[in-house]
């Protein structure tokens, strides 16, 4: 078999579990997520990082997992929809875009949730302008846009609320 034909293994972390993947190293993350782990919460959209479906955490920060190569996130921290909430409880976001009744078709949500979160894990306050540029990337085709910004809102105090609790400063 000659070098070039030989597929090396990515090992991936996702959501906090090590998996080992025989795939190109190529081949776009998205479709490792969906294809490869079996977790469909990952949405394809547009293919060229322009929508933000597809959007997933990588070390904590979003990436458009469409356009990124497998073979870059081996060894980190990956995080979909599916990894966001912890121990069986949602994240506050998720539990905000319930409250709120954020999505119409729902196509775009997880790439929008992900994106609040970590806006949220960066600037538990963020403002009108601060939302406008975190989410500037995300398309929503239904036009959500305003219930986006008021469960941004809402899981941004349920966040400040928590983080008061574990100090014990309230």
């Amino acid at each position: 078999m000659p070098w070039s034909n030989v597929i090396p293994m990515i090992t991936l972390n996702i959501n906090g579990e090590s998996r080992t993947i025989d795939v190109d190293p190529t081949t776009p993350l998205l479709w490792v997520i969906r294809d490869h782990v079996g977790l469909m919460g990952t949405k394809f959209g547009c293919g060229i990082a322009q929508c933000g479906a597809c959007t997933v955490h990588l070390n904590g920060n979003p990436v458009r997992s469409c356009v990124t190569p497998v073979r870059a996130v081996a060894g980190q921290e990956i995080t979909t929809i599916e990894g966001l909430g912890q121990d069986g409880e949602l994240h506050p976001v998720q539990q905000a875009w319930i409250d709120e009744q954020v999505p119409q078709c729902g196509y775009c949500q997880s790439g929008q949730v992900m994106a609040a979160a970590a806006l949220l894990e960066s600037n538990s306050t963020p403002s009108d302008a601060d939302i406008d540029r975190a989410m500037a990337g995300n398309i929503c085709r239904c036009g959500t846009y305003p219930r986006i910004r008021k469960g941004i809102k809402r899981a941004a105090a349920v966040v400040n609320a928590l983080a008061v609790e574990e100090t014990g400063n309230g």
